[in-house]
């Protein structure tokens, strides 16, 4: 193999091998270093691929438990074992990593297993092991994801103190389990072992859940939530976790009121968000430049303080999603080929996968209040959905936020069956611009969940034929 490139890329996540497949295809010499030993970073190996696996296999666990039977279809003798569940998503993970390192071949991407270390703006030091290999390259991407952010004064041990690493990899139900952190892994790796067995309560440092969410949202979802089973401790702080013998004990105190109180379970999660992750990458020594929390410092091009290495994903700011970071991985191969990459940071859809799923594109009504626009609004329940009434999944809604004046749609917000696929129309919608009359008067297949979308489209001006 030769050792200069066009392109290095350093990580093999969703945002790093996406750029280099993307460089590659449009005629740049491109490698790809990855240091775990399986491409797909954190999202497929340890994040939403592993983790949508038990999401789907615990809610069809669940369905053959409580619901079949009230459908007429009666079963007996249901029993979970977790063994067989963990092998499957373990086959599903193998299966995309493997089809990732085709496609690499398939584009001639270079794979570069190690540990990647930048020297200068045009030299990567590889090493592996005993091994140390240098490269020659024009341009750096730097793609090396997030790590989970710690708690003070919590220690992870991944056995009784979990992050969400081994949270997808138990080998018995917890009886008790407590999640640190309302936020969207958390609640996603809660209602995976709630409807296993788990008794959950989630501890939230906020009074809500899901920060940032639109709030209508967030109060129905927590709703939903506590009609399932789980339990919920908002506006408390977490002072300590200290392992029990075969439990843990977990103290916080209400910031309203300051009165402790004590839970016990067999496994907590700390799941209180992720931190960017650059260690050993030896930016400082290069002069990259980090903000105040610890993100790369990028321009409108993705540019770092060095103008030839570059930074995508979870190390720069914005969301925390692998979507995004696809998308700044192809816009990054884009302009290095010379065209005009972009992302519209407008437009980018976020998705719970629980059940029922939380979607969003957009902006909350209260960053709308806060820009001090005029605004309308269309809500849509799936009470009134014919698919979704047939199904017996009705919990939820569309909400529709459109500028009062030009009538453009401002943002999306769902809860609601498929709401994770049924956001891609919207986020489609507001990439051209669209008004909720251009929504509204686009035809929708009957029966299907969409229409509810149809219906908050004509529900903006107070005229849903439905509800």
């Amino acid at each position: 193999m030769e050792n200069n490139f066009d392109v290095i890329v350093i990580g093999g996540g969703p945002g790093g091998y996406v750029c280099a497949i993307r460089a590659a295809q449009l005629g740049l010499k491109t490698a790809c270093i990855e240091s775990r030993g399986a491409l797909g970073g954190t999202c497929l190996n340890v994040g939403c691929i592993p983790s949508k696996s038990l999401l789907n296999l615990s809610e069809n666990y669940q369905h053959a438990k409580k619901d079949f039977n009230q459908q007429g279809i009666e079963i007996s003798g249901i029993k979970l074992n977790i063994k067989k569940m963990m092998d499957a998503k373990n086959k599903s993970i193998q299966i995309l990593t493997k089809g990732v390192e085709f496609l690499f071949k398939k584009n001639k991407v270079a794979y570069l297993k190690g540990k990647g270390v930048i020297f200068s703006k045009n030299d990567v030091v590889v090493y592996e092991g005993d091994k140390k290999t240098s490269y020659k390259t024009k341009n750096i991407v730097i793609a090396t994801g997030s790590a989970p952010a710690p708690l003070p004064g919590i220690q992870i041990d991944e056995k009784n103190v979990i992050s969400s690493t081994a949270a997808l990899s138990l080998n018995t139900v917890p009886k008790k389990l407590i999640v640190i952190g309302g936020g969207y892994i958390g609640l996603e790796m809660g209602s995976v072992w709630s409807r296993l067995g788990s008794e959950v309560t989630v501890i939230e440092y906020l009074d809500l859940i899901t920060p940032g969410m639109d709030k209508e949202i967030s109060k129905e979802f927590q709703k939903i939530l506590t009609k399932q089973g789980i339990k919920f401790k908002l506006n408390s702080k977490v002072i300590s976790a200290k392992n029990n013998s075969n439990s843990v004990i977990v103290e916080f105190t209400n910031n309203k009121t300051s009165e402790k109180e004590k839970i016990e379970a067999d496994k907590v999660l700390v799941s209180v968000g992720r931190k960017p992750y650059t260690e050993g990458l030896n930016l400082s020594k290069v002069g990259i430049k980090k903000d105040e929390k610890g993100r790369i410092k990028v321009n409108n091009k993705l540019q770092t303080s060095l103008n030839n290495i570059y930074a995508i994903g979870d190390v720069i700011r914005g969301p925390m999603l692998a979507h995004k970071a696809e998308e700044e991985g192809i816009a990054v191969a884009e302009i290095l080929a010379g065209q005009a990459g972009h992302v519209n940071y407008d437009v980018i859809p976020g998705v719970i996968y629980t059940s029922p799923e939380v979607a969003s594109v957009g902006k909350t009504e209260e960053q709308i209040k806060e820009s001090n626009i005029n605004y309308k609004v269309g809500k849509f329940p799936f009470l009134a959905n014919s698919r979704a009434k047939v199904n017996n999944k009705t919990d939820g809604f569309v909400k529709i936020l459109a500028d009062s004046k030009t009538d453009k749609v401002l943002g999306v917000h769902i809860i609601g069956p498929h709401c994770g696929d049924m956001i891609a129309e919207m986020a489609l919608a507001m990439e051209f611009g669209a008004s909720s009359e251009d929504v509204a008067r686009t035809c929708h297949a009957h029966p299907t969940h969409t229409e509810a979308i149809k219906e908050a489209a004509l529900a903006v001006d107070k005229r849903p034929i439905h509800f």
